[in-house]
């Protein structure tokens, strides 16, 4: 798909308890978590998180997917999770909420992680051809027989990362 036949979405913060719900419906009934046994309260859970940042993606006025992030921790830059309605998948809405989620992560981190299971091949291949690298295997983590794979895009180590290099580096963060 060539950007010009790409939808153009925005992206805002998730604002409401009826946002909330859409989440977790649409990540409830839809793979990789309907196959590791993610239901609707677990989904709602992982969206209350108040450790999650969480944007929704619209195009037209309509939700038409979300991606959730962790901005804390070890993994600070870390992608929790990402889903884009049935109706609007393979239409580079996914591409266009990653670009939007590291846009916000490499502003405190020079890292972006996240973690795709095993059989999800559809989603690995995404995430490559974006520029994240595998960096390890977590076997048996969400589900029996599967495993979770760790991926990292970056733009450097952390001891050459300071805010300043960042905005300096993407004319685009550049103020004036």
């Amino acid at each position: 798909m060539t950007g010009e036949d790409r939808p153009s979405i925005t992206a805002r913060r998730l604002a409401s308890r009826e946002d909330e719900e859409w989440c977790a419906r649409l990540m409830s009934t839809s793979d990789p978590w309907r196959a590791i046994g993610r239901d609707y309260d677990a989904s709602l859970s992982v969206i209350r998180d108040p450790t999650a940042e969480v944007h929704i993606a619209e195009e037209g006025g309509s939700r038409v997917g979300f991606i959730s992030l962790s901005l804390v921790g070890l993994l600070n830059g870390y992608i929790r999770s990402i889903a884009v309605a049935p109706s609007h998948r393979d239409r580079g809405i996914g591409s266009q909420l990653i670009a939007i989620a590291e846009a916000r992560i490499f502003e405190g981190s020079p890292n972006a992680f996240l973690c795709v299971t095993s059989f999800n091949t559809r989603a690995r291949s995404l995430y490559e051809r974006l520029g994240y690298r595998y960096v390890g295997e977590l076997s048996d983590f969400m589900v029996r027989g599967a495993s979770e794979l760790l991926y990292r895009k970056t733009r450097g180590p952390w001891s050459e990362f300071t805010r300043a290099s960042t905005a300096t580096a993407d004319p685009s963060r550049r103020s004036g």
